[in-house]
């Protein structure tokens, strides 16, 4: 399976929203069946200098391309927590355990850690999400705390993880 990263663009909202309402997607992440499409544009359109995304792309057979996956870092704007940012990841239902997760981890901790030089990144995810908790282990991310009953999925309220990662190599100068 080919499929390449990029940063994502205005126009990327559709494929976006597709992603983030795909049964298999969403409930594992905050998004809901009803997100418009305009709410992810709008998204896109709207982000700042501390905001940054990248999406997986995949071409079909027919050439048509495929949003299979984005990941999203937050830098926090505060000047006192400007070390650390938030990290989202979500990647298509049929599209999962195949290199997608590591390659867009892959590129959005390069951003992190060699170009904005963040010491601390941080995400949630269910606590039944075993597949994603194993992707964060394997870049560094340990488990600080559980949000309890911090999100509804399926009528029900459910656990959170709080997973961090601390980066405290230091950085060599010239």
């Amino acid at each position: 399976m080919e499929f390449y990263i990029r940063p994502i663009n205005s126009g990327d909202g559709k494929g976006l929203n597709e992603l983030r309402r795909m049964p298999g997607v969403f409930e594992t992440i905050l998004g809901i069946p009803s997100e418009r499409i305009k709410n992810n544009e709008d998204f896109i359109l709207n982000m700042d200098s501390n905001q940054h995304q990248f999406i997986a792309i995949s071409k079909l057979q027919n050439k048509e391309e495929v949003v299979i996956g984005t990941v999203g870092l937050s830098v926090n704007g505060n000047h006192r927590t400007r070390h650390s940012g938030s990290i989202g990841i979500m990647i298509h239902k049929d599209y999962q355990n195949k290199g997608v997760g590591t390659a867009l981890m892959d590129a959005i901790i390069d951003v992190a850690d060699n170009w904005l030089m963040l010491v601390r990144l941080e995400l949630t995810v269910f606590e039944d999400n075993v597949k994603a908790i194993q992707l964060y282990e394997k870049y560094g991310f340990e488990k600080e705390g559980i949000k309890r009953l911090a999100a509804i999925r399926n009528g029900q309220y459910e656990n959170e993880y709080l997973m961090a990662r601390i980066n405290l190599v230091p950085y060599p100068t010239r």
